[in-house]
C-alpha cells in the first residue's frame, strides 16, 4: 500500500503540475492564433487594396496615354491653326496696303473724274448754245475741198474724245466703285476669318491646357502607385514584425505543448511500472520524474546565406543611387539580381514566410524570417509566381517564387534585401 500510495503521489504531482501548464498552453495557443487570424484579415483587406491601387495605377496609365494621343492632335491642330493664322494675318496685310492704295487712287481717279467732269460741262454748254450749227458754220468756211476734209478730219476727232472722255469718266467711276467694294468684303472677309481663326486657337489652347493638367494627374496618380513612402514601407515591416513575434509563440507554445504531453505520457508510463513491480515485490525504489527541456527557435547567427537567384547578374547594387524611373537621387535599400522572366527564387536561408502578398513599389513580395531579427525580401516577382504561404517555414535554397517585374520594376529582377531589426544593409556581407 505504501508503494501504491507513493505511485499516486507521483501521479497526482505530475497532473497538478503539468495540467494547468496544458490549460493555460492550449488557452494562449488560440489567442496567438486569433491574433494571427485578425492580422491575416488586416493584410487581405490591405491587399484587396492594393490591387485597387494597381488596378487604378493601369487605368491611370491608359488614360495617360489616351491623353498623350489626343494632346498630340491638339498641338497638331495648333499648328495649323497657326498657320492659317499667319497667311490670315499676311492677307489682312496686304488687304489693307491694297486699300491704302485704293484710297490714294480713289483720290486720283476722283480728280480726273473732277477735270473731266469740267470739261465735259464746257462742251455741253457750248452744244446746248451754239448745237450742231457751229459744226456746220466750221465746215462752210472751209476755203477748198482739202481744207473741208481737214475741218472734217478735225470735227470727227473732237466728237471721238468728247465720247472717249465720258467712257473714261464712266470706266473710272466703275473701277473706283468695284475696287472699294471688293477690298471693303476681302477686308471684311479676313477680319472675320482671323476672328474665327483666333476663337478657334483659343479653344485649342483650353484644351492643351486641359489635357496638360490631365497627364499631369495621371502622371501623380502612378507615381503615387509606383513610389513606396516611408509608411507604407513601415506597415509592411510591421506585418512582417506582429507575424514573425506571433508565429515564434505560437511555436513555443505549441513546444510547451508537446513536451507536457510527453511528460505527462511518461509520468503515466513511470506509475504503470511502479504499480507494476509493486505487484511483484514491495521492496522496489522510488520512481523518479525529470521535467523536459523546452526552447524556441535559435538562428544559426553565422550570416550564412545563398544566393537568392542562380546566374543572374548585379544590375543595382545596395546604395545611394539615381532612381531609374522617379529621377530622384535616393537609397536602394538591396541588391537587384537581373534574371529572365519566371527564374526561379530561392530562400537565401531557411525561416518563415511572414509576407506573401502585393505591395505598392516591390509588387508581388516574400518576406522570410530568419530569426535574431534576421529578415530577406524577395521583390518584383511575377504575378502567379509566389510558391509560398504566410506561416510556412521554408528551408535555405527551397523555390519560393520566380522572377517577374512588377511594382516600381524597369524590367525582370528580383529585389534581394536583408533587414537587421528593420534596417537595411547590404546584402553583399550576407552572400
Amino acid at each position: 500500500m505504501k508503494k501504491v500510495a507513493s505511485v499516486m503521489a507521483v501521479i497526482l504531482l505530475a497532473v497538478s503540475v503539468i495540467q494547468p501548464q496544458h490549460v493555460h498552453a492550449a488557452k494562449s495557443v488560440s489567442d496567438i492564433q486569433s491574433q494571427l487570424n485578425a492580422v491575416e484579415k488586416k493584410a487581405q483587406e490591405a491587399a484587396q487594396q492594393k490591387k485597387k491601387a494597381a488596378a487604378q495605377k493601369k487605368k491611370s496609365q491608359m488614360l495617360k496615354a489616351r491623353t498623350q494621343k489626343d494632346l498630340g492632335k491638339v498641338l497638331q491642330a495648333i499648328n495649323e491653326v497657326s498657320s492659317q493664322l499667319a497667311r490670315v494675318s499676311s492677307d489682312i496685310s496686304q488687304t489693307e496696303s491694297g486699300l491704302r492704295q485704293a484710297k490714294k487712287d480713289l483720290a486720283e481717279t476722283k480728280e480726273r473724274i473732277h477735270a473731266r467732269e469740267g470739261m465735259i460741262d464746257t462742251r455741253v454748254r457750248m452744244m446746248y448754245t451754239d448745237g450742231l450749227i457751229s459744226y456746220m458754220d466750221v465746215l462752210m468756211a472751209s476755203t477748198n475741198f482739202s481744207d473741208f476734209v481737214e475741218r472734217a478730219d478735225s470735227l470727227r476727232m473732237i466728237v471721238d474724245q468728247d465720247q472717249d472722255i465720258l467712257a473714261q469718266h464712266e470706266k473710272d467711276k466703275q473701277f473706283v466703285i468695284v475696287t472699294q467694294k471688293k477690298l471693303t468684303a476681302s477686308y471684311a472677309k479676313a477680319k472675320s476669318l482671323y476672328a474665327e481663326k483666333a476663337e478657334r486657337k483659343g479653344e485649342l489652347d483650353a484644351k492643351e491646357n486641359e489635357k496638360q493638367v490631365l497627364i499631369f494627374k495621371y502622371n501623380t496618380q502612378i507615381e503615387n502607385a509606383d513610389d513606396i513612402t516611408s509608411e507604407q514601407e513601415q506597415a509592411l515591416w510591421d506585418l512582417a514584425d506582429q507575424r514573425s513575434s506571433l508565429y515564434q509563440e505560437k511555436t513555443a507554445l505549441e513546444a510547451q505543448e508537446r513536451a507536457a504531453a510527453a511528460a505527462r505520457a511518461a509520468a503515466e508510463a513511470q506509475a504503470r511500472a511502479a504499480a507494476a513491480a509493486n505487484d511483484s515485490s514491495d521492496d522496489g525504489g522510488d520512481g523518479g520524474y525529470t521535467p523536459p527541456t523546452t526552447g524556441g527557435y535559435q538562428g544559426s547567427g553565422n550570416g550564412s546565406m545563398g544566393l537568392p537567384v542562380n546566374g543572374a547578374r548585379i544590375s543595382s547594387p545596395f546604395g545611394y543611387r539615381n532612381h531609374p524611373i522617379q529621377g530622384v537621387y535616393k537609397m536602394h535599400t538591396g541588391v537587384d539580381f537581373a534574371a529572365p522572366q519566371g527564374t526561379d527564387i530561392h530562400a537565401a536561408q531557411g525561416g518563415t514566410v511572414v509576407v506573401a502578398q502585393w505591395q505598392n513599389g516591390y509588387g508581388n513580395t516574400v518576406i522570410i524570417d530568419h530569426g535574431n531579427g534576421i529578415k530577406t525580401l524577395y521583390g518584383h516577382i511575377r504575378d502567379g509566381g509566389i510558391a509560398v504561404t504566410v506561416g510556412q517555414t521554408v528551408s535555405q535554397g527551397q523555390k519560393i517564387a520566380e522572377v517577374g517585374s512588377t511594382g516600381n520594376s524597369t524590367g525582370p529582377h528580383c529585389h534581394f534585401e536583408v533587414r537587421v531589426n528593420n534596417t537595411p544593409v547590404d546584402p553583399m556581407g550576407y552572400l
